[in-house]
């Protein structure tokens, strides 16, 4: 049972999670980690909803930079090479 119980909080874990992506002008297909957002924020759906938040913002924070001509994205999930 402790096991199930261990399952269950990874799983949510995992699902609360946000990565923060970009290109490179090198490699424009490649995703390059940048940030995971993965705050404990009250239930899970509350700590997803303030976890894509933050990456969201974080995002439109480093494209609006002047000059920048990477893409920043966000992927639900842990850093995924």
């Amino acid at each position: 049972m402790l096991i199930a119980i261990v399952s269950l909080t990874a799983c949510n874990e995992e699902e609360t999670k946000y990565t923060l992506y970009r290109n490179s002008m090198v490699i424009p297909n490649g995703r390059l980690h940048v940030a995971t957002f993965d705050a404990n924020y009250g239930d899970a759906q509350q700590s997803a909803s303030y976890n894509n938040e933050n990456c969201l913002i974080a995002r439109d924070l480093f494209q609006s930079q002047p000059d920048v001509i990477v893409n920043y994205w966000c992927e639900k999930g842990a850093f995924k090479e």
